[in-house]
């Protein structure tokens, strides 16, 4: 398909001048690639304009996989919107949760006991490292590389048969709650964190050498698809593509949450901004991600039995027992699972670190038990603006790879 080469253009980004290569007038090609899963990591769809095997330009179309959360979100209650939270970004699902979570108790002026403030950490990390286990499987698929997949599965599987075993559910936990968790940790549970964690490192040690030294990789990787740090920052670019770029911005470290500011870790940061470097930071936010873990469960074995929620039968729902003796507990159970509690009229913004960049959730109060405005800042749906700058030059057998480096989820894009 032949277009008329004045008639390309491209808003965000600066597009190769045409005009100023004759030669490639009549060889000017737009394709249209997805939306399917498989080859654009979600159901994405790009237009890309190419003159043989070279994207000249690449424009992103979204919108395949809208469901309309936050509208939904807008009409339940602030306890049932826990429901929603989990299903935008599927990978790292824990890290919707908490965003969601402490921005409501930050309106509602929630304690969190310290019992339940480490396990949210703990089960967080967890959850970023399943989703980097994923980004680094199918990534490195994208480049033909099938063994690491199955190398990477392997502990993905393991992550999720700890979370089945706390919450029920491989996915869409729906375990933190406003306040606190839904319950405490089966008895077993940390022993299982710590075999895990033990292994964990020598299990990254595998997947480097599995691909970071393949000259293959290497050449595919290395100099591909550049994001210089000056229009990372302009274009938002948030997460582990970011600090790919050289700029050192993890949320956790810049605005703590959840107790973070009093656990021992570093941000990896590296300079190639490419899809090498991208790549191979994910592995280094594993490392980090371990260390958290660790200091999450000797916090736990510290800290002991204690209570994981807020004590407040106005955001809590009372204890099951009391029930049976208190008309005090059933009223307040009755009023919190009909229609929910009533923050004061307001507005509210905490940022998070998702394993994609920074998330975070702005609510506006009403007064209501229903949140009058719900906006999630989700950093797939921000990252998915450097693609067109990545993928300029590029030649089309990368361009796919360059997709998966910047690791979206279009459940976190089209909300």
């Amino acid at each position: 398909m032949v277009r008329d080469p004045q008639k390309l253009h491209s808003p965000s980004v600066e597009a190769y001048d045409i005009a100023d290569a004759p030669e490639l007038k009549s060889e000017v090609m737009t394709l249209n690639v997805g939306p399917q899963h498989p080859s654009t990591h979600g159901v994405l769809r790009v237009v890309v304009d190419l003159s043989g095997e070279q994207i000249l330009r690449l424009t992103p179309h979204i919108g395949y996989l809208h469901t309309g959360f936050e509208k939904n979100m807008e009409h339940r209650t602030y306890t049932q919107c826990i429901t929603y939270t989990p299903r935008m970004d599927y990978l790292h699902s824990f890290s919707h949760d908490l965003a969601y979570a402490l921005s409501v108790e930050k309106l509602v002026g929630a304690q969190v006991p310290p019992r339940a403030q480490a396990i949210r950490v703990m089960l967080n990390e967890l959850s970023r490292i399943a989703s980097h286990l994923v980004f680094l499987g199918t990534g490195l698929l994208d480049f033909g590389a099938l063994t690491p997949f199955f190398y990477a599965f392997r502990e993905r599987e393991a992550v999720l048969d700890l979370f089945e075993w706390v919450s029920g559910q491989r996915f869409h936990h729906n375990y933190i709650r406003i306040g606190g968790l839904k319950e405490d940790l089966p008895p077993e549970f940390l022993g299982e964190v710590k075999k895990f964690i033990a292994q964990m490192p020598a299990r990254i040690d595998e997947y480097e050498a599995l691909f970071r030294e393949s000259p293959i990789f290497y050449e595919r990787a290395r100099g591909v698809a550049v994001i210089p740090p000056e229009v990372a920052i302009n274009l938002s670019l948030t997460g582990g593509s970011l600090r790919a770029s050289g700029v050192n911005y993890d949320v956790r470290k810049a605005y703590p949450y959840a107790g973070y500011e009093t656990y021992h870790f570093d941000v990896p940061v590296l300079t190639g901004g490419d899809i090498f470097d991208r790549m191979v930071i994910r592995l280094l936010e594993m490392r980090e991600s371990v260390k958290i873990i660790r200091q999450a469960v000797e916090r736990l074995e510290a800290i002991g039995p204690g209570p994981i929620r807020d004590p407040n039968p106005q955001i809590s729902l009372p204890p099951r027992h009391l029930l049976e003796t208190s008309m005090e507990a059933v009223i307040y159970h009755f009023k919190l699972v009909t229609e929910g509690f009533h923050p004061a009229p307001g507005e509210v913004y905490v940022p998070t670190e998702s394993a994609r960049g920074e998330l975070g959730y702005y609510i506006v109060s009403d007064g209501g038990s229903m949140p009058y405005r719900v906006k999630v800042r989700a950093p797939s749906f921000v990252n998915l603006q450097s693609l067109p700058y990545a993928c300029k030059g590029v030649q089309m057998a990368d361009m796919v790879a360059v997709i998966a480096s910047l690791d979206p989820v279009m459940g976190d894009v089209d909300r």
